[in-house]
């Protein structure tokens, strides 16, 4: 056993394996939500026992074995005895075997993303099933970034985890063909992960898991142009991560090139280059064009704004997220029409934007380069209510300030 503190010890032990742990035992039972519920009574097994008996040495394999015993005690409830005795020794020979192995934790994720995707499986409810499957990430903490309610969200995934349940969907590791077919949803995923990972301080390595995640997914479907698209972009943003973070928040205009990881950033262009290659353009290629040209302000000194705006105009094309609408707005205010700007703001659904912070953020500049002041102030103290890191919320409070001297 070792001293450490609790219960940031169980929290540390959850966010280091949580996703392997649920497919893990997914993969077996074809339970999700008994695989979720199983992990979480161990947790909270872990919260009651380790402050009395010390962290163990293995706290992931200790998570594994306790949740695997709570899934065999609900098989035994579930069924007659005898009926389920086969199963339960299994599920026993298994856990041991696991539990045994020097890494003990097999890395079914990708199989568990592939039968979130199922065609069976409502497309709405695809890419927060996997992020809350694989990275652990609530309804109250996803709503958001999905336009809508938690209580909403959470209707949402638990008609898609018994949709999955009664639909016998498997979990085993997926073919070419199962992969090439339900890749988008993956995709999304994996982005919508790293981006709430980036955007968290604290985040229990989010980010550096998607980044992972979509190696392996490009390693697997090295003929698919997205998939190597969205390594390329996760690399281009992760590569400005020491610029950004050093003292605090820095917004992409102001960082220094010298600071960015020139190394991570070549490999990014490479990466981009080869899906170009395929001449079957897609979102997540053009979002690592835009990072592209950001990133080739190290070698001119300069942002080509008016390529960045051809390529949010592409973008668009592909899909009309609010996401896209915003930062298109903020390009044009960057080629000095603001004008221009708000009223690509204006055009957007009010009630889509309305925990939507970069909107707040990105129409707050745009009012105050149009000479709105008071206006802007409102804007941006609504983004910085809204902004979970607290750097970036300094720093909006201060552009705020600004604006009153």
């Amino acid at each position: 056993m070792q001293d450490r503190p609790l219960p940031s010890a169980v929290e540390a032990a959850a966010r280091l394996a949580y996703g392997r742990l649920v497919a893990l035992l997914t993969a077996r039972s074809g339970d999700l939500a008994g695989a979720e519920d199983a992990l979480g009574d161990a947790l909270l097994a872990a919260l009651e026992r380790w402050p009395e008996q010390g962290v163990p040495a293995n706290p992931q394999a200790w998570l594994l074995t306790v949740a695997r015993r709570k899934l065999i005690d609900r098989a035994r409830r579930a069924v007659r005895a005898d009926a389920a005795q086969a199963e339960i020794e299994r599920m026993h020979e298994e856990a041991e075997h696991v539990v045994s192995q020097p890494d003990p934790f097999p890395d079914r994720r990708l199989g568990l993303m592939l039968a979130c995707a199922h065609p069976a499986v409502d497309p709405l409810a695809r890419t927060p099933l996997m992020l809350q499957a694989i990275l652990g990430l609530s309804a109250e903490r996803m709503a958001p970034v999905f336009l809508t309610s938690p209580a909403a969200m959470t209707k949402r995934l638990v008609r898609a985890k018994a949709k999955i349940a009664a639909s016998g969907i498997g979990f085993a590791e997926p073919e070419r063909e199962q992969l090439a077919e339900r890749l988008d949803p993956v995709l999304d995923a994996l982005y919508a992960g790293f981006t709430l990972g980036r955007d968290e301080r604290g985040s229990g390595g989010l980010a550096e898991e998607a980044l992972w995640l979509g190696r392996l997914v490009t390693e697997l479907a090295p003929d698919a142009p997205e998939a190597a698209g969205l390594v390329a972009l996760m690399l281009f943003v992760t590569a400005r991560v020491p610029a950004a973070r050093e003292n605090s928040f820095t917004p992409l205009s102001q960082q220094a090139p010298a600071d960015w990881d020139t190394a991570m950033m070549d490999e990014a262009e490479t990466l981009l280059r080869r899906a170009v290659d395929f001449q079957r353009p897609g979102r997540f290629q053009v979002e690592a064009a835009i990072q592209a040209v950001h990133a080739d302000r190290r070698r001119t000194g300069r942002t080509d704004w008016a390529a960045i705006l051809r390529l949010y105009e592409g973008l668009a094309g592909l899909t009309g997220t609010v996401g896209v609408q915003v930062a298109w707005a903020a390009a044009l205010v960057q080629l000095g029409d603001p004008a221009a700007a708000l009223a690509k703001l204006d055009a957007i659904d009010p009630a889509k934007v309305a925990a939507h912070q970069p909107y707040w953020a990105t129409r707050a500049f745009v009012l105050a380069k149009s000479g709105r002041g008071a206006e802007a102030a409102e804007a941006y103290l609504r983004a910085a209510t809204l902004a979970d890191d607290p750097s970036q919320r300094a720093f909006l409070l201060a552009q705020r300030t600004a604006l009153e001297d």
